[in-house]
């Protein structure tokens, strides 16, 4: 077996820039294809953990993806506020089992802080791995990857800063947040935030609402010559609006607080006929389906994802095809040495394997380069999903999708070479000595 495979790997070095030009088509495919479906594994995982079988997210109108993904997955801006007074009504619908309040706004270093209330803890599963879970106005709990990124510990205190970006906001330095408790690594959005209750976002955002009313008021009579401008809040300034006072009231009647969103679940499947249509429709928000809309971004995302798979497949076939033409061609200048490989007590069972090792010896290297590159390029894009959003998409092996991907190599390996290696052992002694 050892003497095959050095013939095969010297006949292969003897014709190094068709060998070379057969690894890379070959390695190019594995590593698309590898890619793609690594990462669109990953990202499914991690879309699907962080559901947490939430059945509707209620929140401003706009757009519904947008709604899903700035309340459920904290990778884009929300789409506005909504009144907590009448998001509250829907607490007591008959059909609805339970809800749980968002209130957004601010970040620390990137890490977005989420009002909200400890059922949203429950929500992902989570434990703490120190410390308490908030429990009065700026008490904070944080995950694991916010004490991992920050280095906050236990009684540590820190100012947030308005806004989803780390700099650029401003700082909330008169309102400081204690660190309570530290969560355990839960593998979901758990991991990236910081939690307190709804009042103290209240607090905060009611504070410096009432600041930038007094600086514009300032700025208004102290140029009285200059004509009225009418002010533009941009997308990330104005979050909250309201005169929101500090207290943390949750009587129906109380018009003036907001939350980013609500997180819904139904008591039972006549929720999802009855309740989205009627929020839709007679109130001042939107309902967006978790599942229906991370599916249709499944949709979008994989028909880009088939066509980019079908390119790299079509690059694992001109490669296979080139294998095969160049062994075939391989076999013409060769004849002679397998005629005396027949004389000197080579079988035809040993031509045929020579032959066969080559192609599986292409195939096999061209996978193993492309797996190499594939990882690298997963590296780089969780490292980019880690930066920008602080997402770990935790494993970048796949055995399943390695180990199919290994049998498709060794199956086109071998049906490149086995018509070659059919040739070869046919050869006939007799007239290729002749000849």
């Amino acid at each position: 077996m050892i003497n095959i495979f050095n013939i095969s790997y010297k006949n292969i070095k003897a014709k190094p820039l068709s060998s070379i030009l057969n690894l890379v088509l070959f390695a190019t495919g594995i590593f698309i294809i590898s890619s793609l479906l690594l990462t669109r594994t990953l990202v499914e995982e991690q879309f699907n953990k962080n559901l947490a079988g939430v059945d509707l997210v209620v929140g401003a109108k706009g757009s519904p993806l947008q709604l899903i993904l700035s309340s459920l997955y904290h990778i884009d801006y929300p789409t506005g506020n909504i009144s907590f007074a009448e998001a509250e009504k829907l607490k007591h619908h008959p059909l609805v089992k339970k809800t749980i309040p968002l209130a957004l706004g601010d970040n620390y270093l990137g890490f977005r802080i989420a009002g909200t209330d400890h059922a949203y803890v429950e929500l992902y599963q989570g434990v703490l791995q120190t410390g308490d879970l908030w429990k009065k106005d700026f008490d904070a709990t944080i995950g694991a990857e916010v004490a991992r990124e920050t280095g906050l510990k236990i009684g540590d205190r820190f100012a947030g800063i308005h806004g989803f970006i780390a700099e650029g906001g401003d700082r909330h330095d008169e309102f400081q947040y204690q660190v309570t408790g530290i969560l355990e690594r839960t593998g979901t959005v758990l991991d990236q935030l910081i939690l307190t209750n709804v009042s103290s976002v209240w607090k905060i955002h009611s504070h410096h609402h009432h600041h930038e009313a007094e600086a514009n008021e300032t700025l208004h009579h102290g140029d009285e010559h200059e004509p009225h401008k009418e002010e533009h809040k941009t997308e990330e300034h104005s979050y909250y609006s309201g005169d929101l006072s500090g207290e943390d009231h949750h009587e129906e009647g109380d018009t003036t607080k907001e939350i980013t969103s609500l997180l819904l679940f139904y008591r039972n499947p006549m929720g999802a006929v009855t309740l989205p249509r009627m929020i839709n429709k007679n109130m001042n928000m939107q309902a967006a389906s978790p599942v229906i809309e991370i599916n249709r971004l499944y949709s979008l995302i994989g028909i880009g994802i088939d066509s980019v798979s079908l390119i790299a497949l079509i690059l694992i076939l001109i490669s296979g095809f080139s294998i095969f033409i160049s062994l075939l061609g391989a076999l013409k200048e060769r004849k002679y040495e397998l005629a005396l490989m027949r004389v000197l007590g080579g079988g035809r069972s040993k031509l045929f394997a020579i032959v066969i090792t080559e192609g599986l010896v292409i195939a096999v290297s061209g996978y193993f380069s492309g797996m190499l590159l594939s990882r690298a390029g997963i590296m780089i894009i969780t490292r980019y999903a880690g930066n920008n959003f602080h997402y770990d998409f935790g494993s970048m092996v796949n055995l399943r999708i390695d180990f199919y991907l290994f049998l498709a190599s060794i199956g086109i390996g071998f049906l490149s070479a086995l018509l070659p290696a059919l040739k070869a052992m046919k050869t006939d002694i007799s007239k290729t000595l002749a000849g």
